[in-house]
């Protein structure tokens, strides 16, 4: 569904549908609603899993830095709705609402401290507690009103990579 005067499109996925892939043009922002999306990236000999997002997450902003093509694979792991916003649209938003432009900027920089947390766990902690970590932020654990009862199944070899 697709509302024209603010070129936003709600979309409705399934799970394991993709939302968009790597390589395809980078021209619209998503915001999910509903749901949880994975955020991949495929190279020549693997695939790494470098992000699980939650609804009010945004994904695919890259575009805003002058990002031609998707640098990741973004794929449903619940049956999920997210809002695509072009580009245009979303620059718009960004210049003329300004409660808009506060929440984005804030999930830009919860991105960004999550980035650097994740690069110190690789660089200077053990395997088990980079297992410990991760394992807590996938259950939401020390956020308010977060917290799932159980943990998703996710392989030893898709933890090491994160």
């Amino acid at each position: 569904m697709r509302n024209r005067r603010t070129a936003k499109t709600v979309l409705r996925v399934r799970s394991g549908q993709i939302v968009f892939s790597q390589g395809d043009p980078a021209d619209s922002v998503y915001c999910i609603q509903n749901g949880q999306i994975k955020i991949t990236v495929v190279s020549q000999r693997e695939e790494a899993v470098i992000a699980v997002l939650d609804p009010k997450q945004f994904f695919g902003e890259g575009c805003l830095a002058g990002q031609p093509l998707r640098m990741a694979t973004a794929t449903a792991l619940t049956d999920s709705s997210v809002v695509r916003i072009e580009k245009a649209a979303m620059v718009r938003f960004l210049h003329e609402e300004p409660s808009f432009s506060e929440l984005f900027m804030k999930h830009l920089l919860s991105r960004n401290i999550r980035i650097e947390e994740d690069l110190v766990d690789q660089l200077f902690n053990s395997s088990e507690q980079r297992l410990a970590r991760i394992l807590l932020l996938l259950a939401h654990f020390g956020k308010e009103g977060n917290t799932e009862a159980v943990i998703p199944k996710v392989s030893q070899k898709r933890l090491r990579k994160w």
